[in-house]
């Protein structure tokens, strides 16, 4: 093993406290999203356009369109991936449905909601990734096309998050898909 692949491993704590803080800024993006009325690419933008079509939960929603990622991360990426993974999306579910219980927003302006929630989620994968682990869909099919057939996942992962936002764009205003996209 490199220096440098000693100096990226983490303890089993620090795998702990990142798969159950990482969910929480992106359950809290989510809520900012949600507020203001906004969406956001991969497969939590699925489950916001499930969620603002349906008026499905987003949290269930999002747990159940994972489901079949983990076929595929167990194969591509191994089991010590896919557990921490469904940890951490099984996190996600449970507390994007648990914040609007604990936050009440009175007032938001949805050019911030977009930004910030942007970072919060973006800080969030940077720690699952960090620590191994990802928010499953998607990201786990772009990081297996990749492994296999070369295809850079970023873009593959922004080729989909474009159809995503332009899927909503059938829906949503377009200061809302326009708001989105700076999000996202």
């Amino acid at each position: 093993m490199s220096g440098k692949e000693a100096a990226i491993r983490h303890t089993l704590l620090e795998d702990a406290q990142a798969i159950l803080v990482a969910p929480l800024f992106v359950a809290f993006a989510i809520l900012l999203f949600q507020h203001a009325g906004l969406f956001t690419g991969g497969t939590v933008g699925i489950a916001f356009l499930i969620h603002y079509l349906s008026d499905w939960p987003i949290g269930p929603t999002l747990f159940v369109i994972n489901l079949p990622f983990y076929f595929l991360a167990v194969r591509a990426l191994g089991w010590q991936f896919t557990i921490k993974t469904f940890i951490a999306v099984s996190l996600l579910a449970v507390y994007t449905g648990l914040l609007p219980s604990l936050i009440s927003l009175q007032s938001l302006d949805r050019g911030f909601a977009a930004v910030m929630a942007g970072f919060m989620a973006g800080v969030g994968l940077l720690i699952l990734i960090r620590h191994k682990a990802s928010l499953g869909g998607i990201g786990i099919l772009v990081i297996h096309l990749q492994n296999t057939r070369g295809w850079r996942a970023g873009k593959l992962q922004m080729a989909a998050d474009g159809l995503i936002l332009a899927a909503a764009a059938l829906f949503r205003d377009p200061l809302s898909v326009a708001l989105s996209i700076l999000g996202a």
